[in-house]
């Protein structure tokens, strides 16, 4: 008599969560979020809804979770850790590759897409648009302060530069290309941000 092997649980759940990730994301971005529903993740997902409930209570919270997980695959294909940026004590070189690689993510499909339903329905929903600054938006930005703060440490950034402040010189104006359409994002263009932005925070 063959004995047969106990299934793997975890191993179970975590194909669940990644399917449910998945479909998450395909559905903001095929019907938008208003009309993305449990449910309809649920069974593009191939589970049952009280599998969603039972890790999540709401689509909000299935959505915020899929988006950080993207984000932390996309640092890792760019070989960085996913929760700091690299610092290798040039700056610049830093800053380029953090930004070369949120590039990437921008043009990415798998990223563009629901990224854009989310944004435009964060303008209408105040609640999720704040919940989606704190839970997304806002800790990836303190990963620029932090890396601003080194290089204030280490001369390359003037003591009085407001390191929160600073970053938008050069995350904004990607932001804003992006979300707006007013022109081409690229390395070439994200390079030129943190030279121009860089000169302008150097020590006199």
């Amino acid at each position: 008599m063959v004995k047969k092997s106990t299934p793997d649980a975890t191993r179970r759940s975590e194909r669940s969560r990644r399917a449910i990730y998945d479909a998450a994301l395909a559905l903001v971005a095929e019907v938008g979020y208003p009309r993305t529903t449990i449910e309809g993740i649920a069974a593009r997902a191939g589970v049952g809804k009280q599998t969603i409930y039972r890790w999540w209570p709401s689509k909000a919270e299935v959505l915020l979770e899929a988006f950080l997980d993207l984000g932390e695959q996309a640092a890792r294909q760019a070989g960085h850790q996913p929760h700091e940026i690299p610092d290798t004590g040039d700056v610049a070189a830093d800053l380029k590759a953090v930004l070369r690689a949120t590039v990437d993510e921008l043009l990415d499909p798998r990223f563009d897409a629901p990224s854009r339903a989310l944004a435009a329905e964060g303008l209408v929903d105040e609640r999720l648009g704040r919940e989606f600054v704190a839970r997304l938006l806002e800790p990836q930005l303190q990963l620029y302060v932090r890396r601003l703060r080194a290089a204030q440490r280490a001369g390359q950034v003037r003591p009085d530069v407001d390191p929160r402040i600073a970053l938008e010189l050069f995350v904004s104006p990607l932001a804003q290309r992006w979300l707006q359409h007013t022109g081409p994002i690229s390395h070439a263009y994200t390079d030129t941000l943190v030279d121009y932005a860089l000169y302008g925070l150097a020590p006199r």
